[in-house]
């Protein structure tokens, strides 16, 4: 019987040796996790492997058995399709060791790996080029310059608790006058575009989103002052806004000027690629000639500014993003659809849900107080309260506030 097992393990091992040449040469290179084992490995065990090694291509994955190890080459997989394969094998061919599943949860372990589509990629997914000396070539170019002699105050307060998940009808700059100084985690907003688009003020009211470009800045930048003012040290504003292209209005340009000036950190730009198609070319400018063409876009930006300090404080156990949604989010282009319940809702500019839930998730943490100074009918608010984060919504119009309410009741029924 030791015979036969010997001869087993000798061809077994034969195999492998035999596996690992090719992958060698198939792979060039690989990450290699080692799992040990105590006794012998069952044949179902063994079985569950070959099973395994079989569904799952060579050049992405593969599992060796070696004395009392088992070693686990990994390049690039679908985490969740491993997953489905363990499931299945595993059930299959059940044992004691799950060794399988052991495998699997040995993977998860892992947090340096790419992103490309589904797969996870663990071989050569950061090979940029390195700049020799980054820290001292940053110090000495001078990081953030023109926000270097900002006088914020770094002592965060607690907000009053009259303000804690609301929903507030009013003016924002006249509210948010009576809120603290520094009591704000996370601003989300998308203030009107200034496109003409019909706003509800009232029942039989339509507020004007046609205004002189000078008042409307006027007014925005007296609101995201007090903005500034109520964010805490530490925190992020973030403005969703399209640039009105047929006025040459840079609206993103404009608004980043502002917050550069009020001395807060530029933390980067995303762009959310709506994928809108539906436009037509000669509509504006000429056709077929240099004489004035017209640009077209399909997305528009998310302009994210940072107050004091680019790091935002916070508990580990209140993160509730995955490594999956970091490394994708990461990655400043953003593919979302728009929002398709507009109709639904009554309002003319509705970002989606998803669009908040990816901001909120990326950049505060469970618990943060949340702020939409133009909270329209409550989409930063509902996902706010949906992801355990406190929110305050403000909005001029009573009818959108009304709905923003029901929206959040909802969410808290299911």
């Amino acid at each position: 019987m030791q015979k036969q097992q010997a001869q087993h393990e000798h061809a077994e091992h034969a195999e492998h040796e035999h596996i690992e040449h090719e992958l060698e040469h198939e792979l060039g290179e690989y990450k290699l996790l080692e799992i040990p084992f105590i006794n012998c490995l069952a044949e179902n065990d063994r079985e569950a492997i070959r099973q395994f090694n079989a569904r799952i291509p060579k050049k992405n994955m593969q599992l060796l058995i070696k004395k009392q190890k088992i070693q686990v080459l990994l390049k690039e997989i679908d985490f969740y399709h491993i997953q489905t394969v363990v499931e299945e094998i595993t059930k299959k061919y059940h044992s004691e060791s799950n060794i399988l599943t052991n495998i699997a949860n040995s993977i998860a372990a892992v947090k340096s790996y790419g992103i490309k589509g589904k797969k996870r990629i663990y071989v050569n997914y950061n090979n940029e080029r390195k700049v020799q000396g980054r820290s001292a070539k940053v110090e000495k170019r001078g990081q953030y310059y023109y926000a270097k002699e900002e006088n914020f105050s770094q002592v965060n307060q607690k907000i009053q608790a009259k303000y804690i998940d609301k929903i507030i009808c009013g003016d924002s700059e006249n509210i948010l006058e009576k809120i603290k100084d520094n009591s704000v985690d996370l601003i989300l907003t998308s203030p009107p575009y200034n496109f003409g688009l019909e706003y509800k003020e009232g029942e039989n009211k339509q507020e004007q989103d046609d205004k002189a470009w000078q008042i409307y800045f006027e007014k925005l930048f007296a609101i995201f002052d007090q903005c500034i003012r109520v964010l805490k040290y530490g925190g992020r504003i973030i403005v969703n806004v399209q640039p009105l292209f047929s006025d040459y209005i840079p609206t993103h340009h404009i608004v980043s000027q502002h917050f550069i000036k009020r001395k807060l950190i530029w933390k980067g730009e995303i762009l959310w690629e709506k994928n809108n198609y539906n436009c037509k070319y000669t509509a504006w400018g000429s056709w077929k000639s240099p004489s004035s063409p017209y640009l077209k876009y399909t997305w528009e930006f998310l302009e994210i500014f940072c107050k004091g300090s680019l790091k935002k404080e916070g508990a580990r156990e209140n993160i509730d993003i995955s490594a999956d949604e970091f490394k994708k989010w990461v990655v400043g282009k953003w593919a979302i659809a728009p929002e398709r319940a507009m109709n639904e809702f009554g309002h003319p500019a509705m970002f989606p849900e998803e669009l908040a839930r990816r901001v909120i998730k990326l950049f505060s943490y469970r618990g943060d107080i949340i702020l939409d100074p133009f909270n329209g009918v409550g989409t930063t608010s509902s996902v706010a309260r949906s992801l355990q984060r406190l929110y305050i919504g403000i909005d001029t119009s009573e009818v959108y506030c009304e709905k923003a309410r029901e929206r959040i009741s909802s969410t808290l029924q299911h």
